[in-house]
């Protein structure tokens, strides 16, 4: 019998070996599982930082703007243009004959009456052609009556056989030929009466002598190379107006309009649109209105300058907005309203501007918010953070606190 009991297997040194390699292994397999999703984690972890960090960075990158629908004009505006004041009529008076001024009756300053004599002009050799052709008048009638005569008597003696029908004839053409005379010979006569009138100046409407640029001995030309007198109506003015193309539609003739002097501090003469050109200068841009203001009183002069005040009555109101919302690009006016949190520019017609709002005509719409302080870099469909004024006064304030 054996001394060592059957059931005892001790283990071999090879299965000793085996049994703590196999749990070393586990180990390392443990820890490289533990290290790898300590390494997923910690990428997950680097990438959602850095998301939330561009995610950030944009929104930081978003401009605050300030954005406010722009404000309405009134429906009924006032248009102030510089205007010059005209005489109703305005003319230059000349001789008509030539001589010498025998005599003037008035001086610059006067007020005239239509037909009434301004001056008398001393012409000896019309005077003279107008004597002479009355005496030709004379002798053509003279001519003619006694050529009437003979052509009736050639007639009755045709009658009778006593005379031929070619001497007849002849005696026929010579009283129609003196007849001829006798009218030439009166046109002659009234054309020189009408000159000899014309030795007497009559004023040709009431109104003022604003000028005399003859005196009393000095030789009188017929024609337009002296003016005699210069004269203007005034009981009535005109006032020329430009008046910008934007605002032609509502000029139009009826609207009332008010005139201001410097002269007169403090007081307003009214007129009213009467006409005007119905064509834009093309240099200036602008359409030539007549007003006319009435002067009975004397108190305006022709060739002042006036203020024009107009009343117009817009047919749609402008859009009134502040002069920081304009943006200046190579393409034209522009302005950034807000669509959809993103920027868009929009092109825009201004009316007035008084330096500190401008009236725009055309592009906007009264429901369009309008950023009130767009960087200069904003372009057309970048997104922009609407804020409100509080918002923006808050954050201002914290920024000053910090």
């Amino acid at each position: 019998m054996s001394n060592t009991p059957a059931s005892h297997n001790p283990q071999t040194p090879q299965q000793g070996g085996s049994t703590h390699r196999g749990g070393a292994i586990t180990l390392l397999i443990v820890v490289f599982v533990v290290a790898a999703i300590l390494a997923v984690t910690g990428v997950f972890q680097r990438l959602s930082a850095r998301s939330k960090l561009e995610d950030r960075t944009n929104e930081l990158a978003v401009p605050d703007v300030l954005a406010a629908a722009p404000q309405p004009g009134r429906s009924t505006d006032e248009l102030t243009l510089p205007g010059n004041l005209f005489a109703y009529v305005d003319s230059p008076i000349y001789a008509r004959t030539s001589g010498y001024l025998r005599k003037w009756y008035f001086d610059i300053g006067a007020h005239v009456k239509s037909g009434q004599l301004l001056a008398e002009i001393d012409s000896p050799e019309v005077d003279q052609e107008l004597a002479q052709a009355r005496a030709d008048l004379l002798t053509a009638e003279a001519n003619s009556k006694f050529a009437q005569t003979t052509s009736s008597r050639y007639q009755d003696l045709l009658k009778a056989d006593a005379v031929s029908a070619q001497d007849t004839e002849n005696f026929n053409t010579q009283a129609s030929a003196t007849g001829t005379q006798v009218k030439s010979a009166l046109a002659n006569v009234q054309r020189l009466e009408h000159l000899v009138s014309f030795e007497k100046v009559y004023a040709p409407f009431d109104g003022i002598v604003t000028a005399r640029g003859i005196d009393v001995g000095q030789l009188i030309d017929a024609g337009a190379t002296r003016e005699m007198f210069h004269m203007a109506a005034e009981q009535t003015l005109r006032v020329y107006v430009n008046v910008p193309q934007i605002y032609s539609l509502a000029t139009r003739p009826g609207v009332l309009a008010d005139l201001t002097f410097d002269e007169y501090p403090g007081r307003t003469f009214q007129g009213k649109i009467v006409r005007t050109s119905k064509a834009i200068d093309q240099a200036s841009r602008t359409l030539l209105v007549e007003v006319e203001v009435d002067n009975r009183k004397g108190e305006l002069i022709p060739g002042a300058f006036a203020q024009v005040h107009f009343k117009l009555n817009e047919a749609r109101p402008a859009l009134i907005i502040p002069v920081p919302t304009l943006i200046f690009r190579s393409e034209g006016l522009r302005v950034a309203i807000i669509q959809n949190e993103k920027a868009r520019l929009v092109p825009i017609t201004i009316g007035r501007d008084d330096g500190r709002t401008v009236e725009v005509v055309a592009g906007l719409q009264p429901n369009d918010l309008v950023i009130q302080n767009p960087p200069d870099s904003i372009i057309d469909g970048e997104t922009v953070h609407v804020v409100k004024p509080e918002q923006q006064n808050a954050q201002a304030q914290q920024g000053g606190g910090k």
